[in-house]
């Protein structure tokens, strides 16, 4: 029998222009107002969503990329996913929100208590995307670290976070109107930290919480994968999607959570993935066999979106020949240098665009096509095949493309017994640790 899966929304754009370039465009939603965002989520948590995690990017990048980033809108502009959260709570009930925060970019203290702030307005339904971008540090006056050093910060910063969220301990807070006692100032921590990264002092200036909020990464190099298995309630894996992949991926997180003292049950590994659903067999087969060779505008676009993820100038290169050693620089994720070159490096980049642009039947980090029942085939085979806890669809947060992506995918999913169709009680972290 089949067994519950966990999902999620990836809200890829980030707040910034949802649908440009489509015709979703038309339907006339303004992408600086909060209707189309709290439409758009109303319908995920109607669809048994356990959380939406938005996108971000502090930076509209490097001045040598940054017309590629924008001319299309790929790279922004993008508003602040965090002042957006309010909203989306308050059109919801049950779903939980994750904006991405910057670990190198947000000072520990503020962070603390923006997320304190924002775990109590939604009664516990807030999360942090945490990432280490090192590439917005010049905006703050900041020095850009190495990829592994960025991690040791993230760390750092997130040890600090949640030393200034229980700085209250368990007896700070007393909340007795008999006397009108609030709270005892000798219960709370008031520390002084002074690290490799970060100074700050403690307490915290928020009433302290029941549940820390949850605990959302990327990153697929080695450092990354570490972090989220000692840190991270939720690993958003890019991935290959075969049994064997998933279960060597997850294997490499379980490994870290365990070394950290963790275990399985402490951690969700949910895998991202971004359908094309039609209606049959052979319009999948007709859809994927026009991509088999892609047009020069199909690789252009797919260079673009490329050159925008990675902040490098792949146009600049000659396609014909590999990307030269040095092209990308520490700026640039191990996992975002693997998803464009995978395993070959030495392929001349018109071929590894045009495997991007190369659409498949079979479910790939980079998209899948075909029927909801054959989605639904393939996310039933992956539980039961790799132990797979679950997915985090990637798309705009429109609702048009919400809509497109779940309707006809969500009655089948929970046919079969593998999508939730109530909630509980726990706010985010019940959403992703009652089953």
């Amino acid at each position: 029998m089949a067994e519950l899966q966990h999902f999620g929304y990836f809200f890829s754009r980030g707040f910034g222009p949802q649908a440009w370039g489509r015709d979703d465009w038309h339907w006339g939603h303004d992408w600086t107002k909060p209707d189309l965002y709290q439409q758009s989520v109303r319908a995920l948590e109607q669809a048994g969503m356990d959380l939406v995690i938005a996108e971000d990017a502090i930076s509209l990048g490097n001045p040598s990329t940054l017309d590629l980033r924008i001319r299309q809108a790929y790279g922004g502009p993008k508003h602040d996913p965090l002042l957006l959260a309010p909203y989306l709570f308050a059109a919801t009930s049950h779903i939980g929100i994750a904006p991405t925060i910057n670990a190198g970019f947000t000072p520990p203290y503020l962070a603390a208590r923006q997320a304190a702030t924002l775990a109590h307005l939604s009664g516990d339904r807030f999360g942090l995307n945490v990432v280490t971008d090192t590439g917005s540090a010049r905006h703050a006056g900041l020095a850009p670290l190495p990829h592994d050093a960025a991690y040791d910060r993230a760390e750092e910063w997130l040890q600090l976070v949640r030393r200034l969220w229980h700085s209250w301990g368990s007896d700070g807070y007393v909340g007795d109107p008999t006397d009108w006692r609030f709270a005892d100032g000798d219960a709370l921590d008031a520390f002084h930290h002074e690290g490799a990264y970060f100074t700050a002092d403690g307490p915290l200036n928020a009433l302290p919480l029941d549940t820390d909020p949850v605990i959302v990464s990327p990153g697929g190099s080695g450092r990354g994968l570490g972090f989220a298995g000692t840190h991270s309630d939720v690993q958003l894996a890019l991935a290959p999607l075969s049994a064997g992949a998933v279960r060597d991926y997850r294997a490499k997180v379980l490994t870290a959570a365990s070394d950290a003292g963790r275990s399985a049950a402490d951690i969700r590994v949910l895998f991202v993935l971004k359908p094309v659903l039609v209606s049959s067999p052979e319009e999948a087969d007709r859809i994927v066999g026009a991509s088999a060779s892609p047009t020069d505008e199909a690789l252009r676009a797919a260079a673009i979106a490329w050159s925008s993820d990675s902040e490098t100038d792949l146009l600049s290169l000659d396609l014909d020949a590999p990307i030269p050693a040095g092209t990308f620089g520490d700026h640039v994720s191990a996992g975002t240098i693997r998803g464009l070159v995978g395993d070959t490096p030495d392929a001349p980049l018109r071929e590894l665009l045009a495997r991007k642009a190369r659409l498949g039947r079979i479910a790939t980090r980079d998209g899948f096509v075909g029927t909801a029942e054959e989605l639904a085939d393939f996310v039933e085979e992956l539980g039961a095949d790799a132990d797979n806890d679950g997915f985090i669809f990637s798309g705009d947060l429109h609702p048009a493309q919400v809509y497109r992506m779940l309707g006809d995918l969500v009655p089948v999913l929970r046919r079969r017994g593998l999508l939730r169709r109530e909630y509980g009680d726990g706010g985010i972290r019940g959403n992703l640790f009652d089953f």
